[in-house]
C-alpha cells in the first residue's frame, strides 16, 4: 500500500522537471493515459461517424454543406441559406476547412475526424494547465479524463462546429496566462476572434480581474481581439439587424415548441435549466460535481495534508466562475445582444469543475491512504471496507460512461434515402427542392442541392434572413395544404422550385402536429391542420401519382412542370 500511495500521489517541482528523470517518467505516464483515452473517445465517435454512407452530426450540416463549395464553387449559386450561413461562419473556422478542401479533404470527412484531434488538443493543455495549480500528474490525469467524458456526453465537441474550438483556444489562453506567456496569449486572442467571437469576452474579463493596472498590455489585447472579430462582424451584418429582445418576446420560435426557444413562463425552469438560458450546466459525468467539495477541502489542510501543494494559481478558477457569471447575467440584461446566456457559463464551468474534482479526489484518495498506514491490527475491518469503496470509484470512474447507455453522445444523423440523394445529385445543380419533411436538412448535406426551407436552417436571429425564411415557410404550408392547386403553382414560379417532395404520411393530421416548428407561422398552420383533420384532401395530394418522378419508402418527388401544367 506504502508503495502504490507513493507512485500514485507522486508530486512533481517544476523547476526540477527537467532534470529529475523519475518525476519526467510519472509525468509522461500520466500524459499518455490521458491521452489515451481521449484517443479512445474519439475512436468511439468515429465509430458512429463512419457506420453508414449517408452520415453527417446535427449541428454541423450547418455549416457543412454550404463549405462543399470548396470543392465544387458551382454549388448553392445564390442560394439564401448558403450565403447566409457563410455570412456567420467566423473566418479562421472556414480558412481551416477551406485548406483541408485544397488538401483533398472533403468538408464532411473533415467533420468527422476533427473533434479527435481537437480532443487531443484539449487533453493536452488541460493536463499541463492542472500541473501548474496543482502538481500531481494525477489528479491532471484524473481531471482530463472527466473533461473529456463530460464532453463525449455532449455534442459540443463532435459537433466540429466554431464553438469545438472554444476548448482548445480558453484552455491554451488559461494555460499561457498562467505561464505569464504575453505573446501566446495574443495569438490566442486573435484566434478567438477568428473562430469563437464569445469566447473574447470570457478572456478579456478574466484579463481585467487579474491585472486591471496594466493598460498598455490590455489596450494591446483588447485592440487585438477587436481587429480579430471585424470580419466576422462586417459579414454577420448583411443580413442585420440582429432580433432584439423586445421583437424576441413577441416572437413563438422563442418559445416552447419553437424553432429556438428561449423564454418559459416557469421561472425555475428559465432560470436553472432551460436550454438557453438555465445557469445549471446539465454536466456529466456524476464524478464531475466532486468540484463543489473542493472549497471544503480547501479549507481543511489539517485532514487533507495533501490540498497544501495547490499555489496561488488557484485563483484562476475562481476569477473564470466570477466572469461566466457576470457575462451570463449581462447577456440576460442584454437580452440577445450577447447571445444566449448559458454560453458564457456551460462551457467555462465544466471546465472548472473537472480541474477542481480531479484535485479533490487525488487529495481524498491520499487521505485513505494515508488513514490506512496510521490504522493498527483493530482497523483492518475497517481499511477493507475503504479499499472496497476506493476499488469502486476508481471503477465507476473509468467505465460509468460505456456503462451508461449513451455515450459517446454524438447526435449523429444517419438518412436512408440513397436513391433520393443520387437522383437529386445527378440534376443540375441550381435545382431547387420544396419539402416541409425532416428530410429538408439533410438534402444540401447529402444531395448537394439547395432547399426553399428547412427546420435546421430556419434559424430566428438576424432579421434580413429569417424573415424571407418566414415567409418562404408560410408560402409553403399553404401551398402544400391549399385546396387550389394555383397556391402550389405561385409558389413554384415566385421561387422558381423544381422539385415537391412529399412524405407518404405528408397529409394526416398527425404528421403537422408532430412538427411543432412550425406552429409558429399562423395562421397557415391552423388552417392546414383543420383542413386534414376535416378529410379534406389538398389539391398537390391529387397530382402524386401523375408527376411523381421518383418514389422511395418514404417519399414522392414531384416535377414542379408537371404540377404547372396541371389543370
Amino acid at each position: 500500500m506504502s508503495s502504490l500511495h507513493k507512485f500514485l500521489i507522486a508530486t512533481i517541482k517544476p523547476t526540477s522537471f527537467a532534470n529529475n528523470r523519475s518525476t519526467s517518467i510519472s509525468v509522461l505516464l500520466w500524459l499518455i493515459l490521458s491521452l489515451g483515452f481521449g484517443i479512445f473517445y474519439g475512436y468511439l465517435g468515429l465509430q458512429k461517424a463512419f457506420k453508414s454512407e449517408y452520415v453527417v452530426q446535427d449541428d454541423a450540416r450547418e455549416y457543412v454543406f454550404w463549405m462543399q463549395r470548396f470543392v465544387d464553387s458551382e454549388l448553392f449559386h445564390n442560394d439564401l441559406i448558403a450565403d447566409y450561413f457563410k455570412s456567420i461562419t467566423p473566418l479562421g473556422y472556414a480558412s481551416v476547412y477551406k485548406l483541408m478542401a485544397y488538401l483533398g479533404i472533403n468538408p464532411l470527412l473533415l467533420s468527422k475526424i476533427l473533434p479527435i484531434f481537437l480532443g487531443l488538443i484539449i487533453t493536452s493543455y488541460c493536463f499541463w494547465l492542472c500541473l501548474e495549480i496543482f502538481p500531481v500528474p494525477l489528479a491532471a490525469f484524473i481531471s482530463t479524463l472527466l473533461l473529456n467524458q463530460s464532453l463525449w456526453f455532449k455534442s459540443d465537441l463532435v459537433s466540429a462546429t466554431p464553438r469545438s474550438f472554444l476548448y482548445p483556444l480558453i484552455l491554451a489562453f488559461l494555460y499561457y496566462l498562467v505561464r505569464e506567456s504575453w505573446v501566446s496569449i495574443c495569438l490566442v486572442i486573435v484566434f478567438a476572434g477568428l473562430f469563437y467571437p464569445i469566447l473574447l469576452f470570457i478572456c478579456l474579463g478574466i484579463l481585467l480581474l487579474r491585472m486591471p493596472k496594466n493598460y498598455i498590455l490590455l489596450a494591446t489585447i483588447l485592440g487585438l481581439g477587436f481587429l480579430a472579430i471585424l470580419p466576422y462582424a462586417f459579414m454577420a451584418a448583411q443580413y442585420g439587424p440582429s432580433v432584439s429582445g423586445t421583437q424576441a418576446l413577441t416572437m413563438p420560435e422563442y418559445w416552447p415548441d419553437g424553432r429556438h426557444p428561449f423564454f418559459n413562463d416557469n421561472p425555475w425552469k428559465f432560470w436553472l435549466i432551460g436550454q438557453h438560458s438555465g445557469i445549471l450546466p446539465p454536466l456529466l459525468p456524476p464524478f464531475i460535481w466532486m468540484g463543489l467539495f473542493f472549497p471544503m477541502v480547501l479549507q481543511h489542510c489539517d485532514r487533507f495534508p495533501l490540498i497544501r501543494l495547490v499555489n496561488s494559481k488557484i485563483k484562476l478558477l475562481l476569477q473564470i466562475v466570477i466572469v461566466s457569471l457576470i457575462l451570463y447575467f449581462a447577456a440576460h440584461a442584454l437580452l440577445l445582444k450577447l447571445f444566449f446566456p448559458t454560453r458564457y457559463i456551460v462551457h467555462t464551468i465544466r471546465i472548472v469543475m473537472a480541474i477542481a474534482s480531479g484535485i479533490t479526489l487525488t487529495v481524498m484518495l491520499d487521505k485513505f491512504f494515508l488513514a490506512n498506514q496510521q490504522m493498527n491490527a483493530a482497523g483492518r475491518k475497517r481499511r477493507f471496507w475503504r479499499l472496497g469503496l476506493t476499488i469502486f470509484v476508481a471503477a465507476a470512474l473509468f467505465l460509468y460512461p460505456n456503462l451508461s447507455g449513451r455515450f459517446p453522445t454524438t447526435d449523429y444523423r444517419v438518412s436512408r434515402e440513397l436513391n433520393l440523394y443520387k437522383f437529386l445529385q445527378q440534376q443540375p445543380k441550381e435545382t431547387l427542392v420544396a419539402t416541409l419533411a425532416d428530410e429538408a436538412d439533410n438534402i444540401p448535406t447529402f444531395g448537394q442541392r439547395p432547399i426553399l426551407v428547412g427546420r435546421e436552417y430556419a434559424l430566428p436571429f438576424h432579421i434580413g434572413y429569417y424573415s424571407q425564411i418566414r415567409q418562404r415557410s408560410i408560402d409553403l404550408i399553404r401551398s402544400q395544404y391549399s385546396l387550389d392547386i394555383t397556391a402550389a403553382k405561385q409558389l413554384i414560379q415566385n421561387y422558381g422550385v423544381d422539385f415537391w417532395l412529399l412524405e407518404r404520411t405528408a397529409f394526416q393530421p398527425e404528421y403537422l402536429t408532430k412538427k411543432t416548428w412550425l406552429k409558429s407561422f399562423q395562421p397557415v398552420f391552423a388552417e392546414a391542420l383543420d383542413n386534414l383533420e376535416q378529410g379534406k384532401i389538398p389539391a398537390i395530394a391529387k397530382l402524386v401519382s401523375r408527376c411523381s418522378v421518383i418514389e422511395t419508402e418514404n417519399f414522392s418527388v414531384l416535377k414542379a412542370d408537371c404540377i404547372l401544367t396541371s389543370p
